[in-house]
């Protein structure tokens, strides 16, 4: 091996140290434990120049070095590409070609840009694997872009995101004070306003609730297929919405009896959505406030769909105890939301809800066993983590008391 790709500066032994560790500054601290002292060495190595060359050379290490290089400039321009999807929401550029490829003279015109925009655009998008060339030279999208469907709701979830984006723009300021003045992700949600929960303005209920509705699908499938919902009698969902979760189960499950429990202002569009899918014979809807009132007794299932989420503990267990009393002996509760630290979804869980809920001012994503914790305090013995297909949104604690 030439010199040039030995890492001798940075290969060296750090100095024996015994008892106790000393900082640059000079000061003692606790010697570290060996997993510290292995992540150490390696977090130097890491940042070593002459390291970095080699390990990019080395044909065992160069694809863990490029790996790692993408990785961060992917985190360096990760807002940059979030805009590319934004843009193509704006302009209706995937749901354009969802009939077929068009030329990149086409797709211009399609969406109102110049050629160069469109160029531009087209090209990003495919580098975010979202849009692909054809074999002569028309753009169809790919199985990403296909899925930026209205069915799934990402639409309307990208472009709500730029509330998210515009209290971001000076992170370290909303970390140290997210109250400093109303961020755009509070006044968005109706419940800040107010000064009681049952006070919310119908209008701005039916603007948030209408977006949550629209995200409901993906998880609803979720849940009908990991969890044996029609073997159940009768369905109390919590916090339901304008009833799009109770919709899909009672279209699974015929049988299943539907009732729908929510804030005065969301359960009067509740009542006419569900009247418009045909499910209102088979359904009650309840109006009250989860954290004053009893919640509606002889469901043998109750869901708590993204409840918990939008609340801290104190909230989250006032709902748990509402539910555990009103839950039919030997029956369900399923918690319904992403949690945090479920293994290949960590991202969702404590980067982007848990600054998308600080900036909201409340609500914080759990991991499982801080679900499992305040289930217990509220009176549920037995809870178990149900597998779904997709953690990355849908996770699932069944409890039983």
């Amino acid at each position: 091996m030439s010199d040039r790709h030995k890492p001798t500066a940075l290969a060296a032994a750090p100095p024996r140290v015994t008892g106790l560790r000393q900082r640059d500054e000079g000061a003692a601290v606790p010697r570290l434990s060996l997993p510290d002292r292995i992540a150490d060495w390696r977090n130097r190595m890491a940042a070593s120049p002459g390291f970095q060359r080699w390990a990019g050379s080395f044909f065992l290490t160069r694809f863990i070095a490029r790996r790692h290089a993408r990785e961060l400039f992917d985190l360096c321009s990760g807002f940059v590409y979030s805009q590319v999807l934004y843009a193509g929401v704006q302009l209706n550029l995937f749901g354009k070609l969802r009939n077929g490829p068009l030329t990149m003279a086409e797709i211009a015109v399609a969406v109102g840009l110049p050629l160069e925009g469109t160029e531009r655009l087209v090209h990003a998008a495919s580098s975010l694997d979202l849009l692909e060339a054809t074999q002569d030279g028309r753009w169809r999208l790919t199985v990403n872009g296909a899925s930026i469907a209205p069915s799934t709701g990402l639409e309307k979830l990208i472009e709500h995101n730029q509330l998210l984006y515009r209290d971001l723009l000076d992170p370290v300021a909303m970390l140290r004070d997210p109250r400093r003045s109303q961020t755009a992700i509070a006044a968005y949600f109706p419940y800040g306003e107010a000064g009681r929960p049952e006070d919310v303005d119908p209008i701005a209920a039916a603007r948030y609730s209408d977006l949550m509705a629209s995200t409901v699908p993906p998880l609803a499938e979720e849940v009908m297929d990991a969890y044996p919902v029609a073997r159940h009698r009768r369905l109390l969902d919590v916090g339901g919405g304008i009833g799009a979760f109770l919709t899909l189960m009672g279209e699974r499950a015929p049988s299943l009896e539907l009732m729908l429990f929510d804030l005065p202002a969301v359960a009067v569009h509740a009542r006419a959505q569900l009247e418009a899918s045909g499910l209102a014979s088979r359904t009650v809807v309840h109006a009250g406030n989860f954290q004053t009132d009893a919640l509606p007794t002889g469901a043998d299932l109750i869901s708590l769909v993204r409840v918990l989420l939008d609340h801290g503990d104190e909230v989250a267990l006032t709902v748990l105890r509402r539910a555990r009393e009103a839950l039919e002996p030997g029956g369900t509760l399923l918690v319904v939301e992403p949690f945090s630290g479920i293994r290949g979804a960590e991202r969702v869980g404590d980067a982007y809800f848990g600054l998308y809920l600080f900036a909201m001012g409340r609500g914080r994503a759990r991991t499982v066993a801080q679900h499992q914790a305040l289930l217990r305090q509220a009176g549920f013995s037995r809870t178990r983590l149900v597998p779904t297909r997709y953690p990355v949104h849908t996770g699932i604690i069944a409890a039983q008391a």
